[in-house]
């Protein structure tokens, strides 16, 4: 697989290895009596042309370089064909973190289908990075957060969960509080609260406080560098070489949020 050109591989491989870095320095860190190991996946939209191209290639790639797992956003030539998958990803020693999906695909009939899909491949956590009804109102997140309460429910028969991935929009004001602050308080323990430390960093989250807040529910993070912003435009950084406080993120993930994946994502 190539990783659209060498500088571009060079500066991925260098992620992982800098992630790599940062988990051991945050097992230091922490003040937890426990050192269990959280595994690894990689978000595979960071690497999203080169699966459109050759997803088992782009597989074996991530495999080779170390990852315990994935988070999906597609499956591409395994659409539709979950056992194939899943002896794919068997072959290959990947486990999955969860899956990235529109919230369309937990309404009505398509959610029978959606719950029989992923638990052939071994995924539950079903994980919407997006949904206009969001901050559209105070009524529609409500009426969003009632949803998300009402599919927890029913996957937990299943031994699944969904959960909502934020970006920065999700933090912005409304009244003396957010619309994250809303979803979050509206929505029972059962749903996941997958906390893109990057841009909740960017929209000015103390991102360790956020976790502690909200105990037991982080249970897959996003590890994603921080976009830095100065005098001469904004500078794509690589994990590890951000202002994101990732050593005392890491740790409140394991004292406080019950995460039982990390998940990096180099979007840019």
């Amino acid at each position: 697989m190539k990783v659209s050109d060498p500088m571009s591989r060079r500066r991925f491989v260098q992620t992982s290895a800098l992630a790599a870095t940062a988990l051991a320095a945050a097992g230091r860190a922490s003040a937890a009596p426990s050192k269990r190991k959280i595994p690894l996946s990689l978000q595979l939209y960071s690497i999203r042309k080169d699966c459109a191209k050759d997803f088992d290639a782009a597989l074996a790639e991530v495999a080779k370089m170390g990852f315990d797992g994935v988070e999906f956003a597609g499956y591409h030539n395994y659409s539709g064909k979950p056992k194939e998958l899943r002896k794919r990803l068997d072959d290959l020693g990947l486990g999955v973190a969860a899956t990235h999906i529109g919230s369309g695909s937990l309404k009505g009939d398509k959610l029978a289908k959606t719950i029989d899909f992923h638990k052939e491949i071994g995924c539950k956590f079903l994980i919407v990075p997006g949904d206009s009804r969001f901050t559209a109102s105070d009524a529609s997140n409500k009426k969003l957060a009632d949803f998300f309460n009402e599919t927890a429910a029913k996957l937990k028969e299943h031994g699944m969960a969904c959960g909502y991935h934020n970006h920065t929009h999700e933090f912005a004001k409304v009244g003396d509080t957010n619309y994250w602050e809303l979803f979050a308080n509206r929505t029972g323990k059962d749903v996941i609260l997958q906390i893109d430390c990057g841009w909740a960093t960017v929209a000015g989250q103390d991102v360790p406080d956020l976790i502690k807040r909200h105990p037991g529910r982080i249970r897959t993070t996003h590890f994603k560098p921080a976009v830095v912003k100065s005098d001469k435009g904004e500078k794509i950084p690589i994990l590890g070489q951000d202002s994101v406080k990732w050593p005392s993120i890491i740790a409140a993930c394991r004292d406080y949020g019950g995460t039982e994946w990390f998940t990096i994502e180099q979007e840019a």
